[in-house]
């Protein structure tokens, strides 16, 4: 998502949803208030409420739209090399969370209310819920196709997701610079210990 200032012909909704990031990006989600979107927005907050009725009706669209993003990026990849494909994908998870790291906090607050708000949690758990099925597919691809070496695919998309959130939380929570490169390596090296053929002895 870019911090680009909203144009005159934009969709309303869009332009809300940008007002959303850019206002989530300076105030947090604690600080965040209808006002404070619609600063960014340029309009009343009344402009905004004649779309959303709440502040989070509007963060649950905010929601979509990352979500939506982050699938499009993952289908524009053309390759259907499993192995290229499994990299990518954790590239996207990794490597490019670090483009936007105001972004990162932000979805990593919207997750910690997600025990206490069902529309927040049902996002997430379908966003979770969806890259392991995209982890998964592309890991049986790759046994069925001898790429790799044969493996419980759930399993390891699973302990994938969790190198994934623990890299990104340890970024945000304890500001490491180099926690999603770790998170990087470390996803690498358990891909190459249990998806790579061994030699046999």
């Amino acid at each position: 998502m870019t911090d680009t200032p909203d144009r005159s012909d934009e969709d309303p909704d869009d332009a809300i949803i940008r007002a959303t990031y850019r206002a989530l990006s300076s105030h947090g989600y604690a600080d965040l208030t209808m006002k404070r979107i619609a600063d960014e927005y340029g309009k009343s907050t009344a402009a905004i409420h004649y779309h959303y009725d709440t502040k989070d009706d509007l963060l649950a669209a905010f929601l979509d739209f990352v979500i939506g993003q982050f699938k499009d990026a993952v289908h524009a990849v053309e390759t259907t090399d499993p192995e290229e494909r499994l990299e990518l994908l954790l590239d996207q998870l990794l490597v490019k969370a670090n483009d936007h790291p105001d972004l990162l906090i932000a979805m990593l607050e919207m997750r910690s209310q997600a025990p206490y708000n069902e529309p927040f949690r049902e996002r997430f758990q379908q966003n979770d819920a969806y890259v392991r099925y995209l982890l998964e597919t592309v890991i049986n691809q790759g046994i069925d196709a001898g790429v790799f070496a044969d493996a419980d695919a759930e399993h390891v998309a699973r302990v994938l997701m969790t190198i994934v959130d623990g890299a990104r939380a340890r970024a945000v929570v304890l500001d490491q610079e180099t926690a999603l490169s770790t998170g990087r390596r470390a996803a690498a090296e358990y891909v190459a210990a249990t998806l790579e053929h061994r030699p046999e002895n």
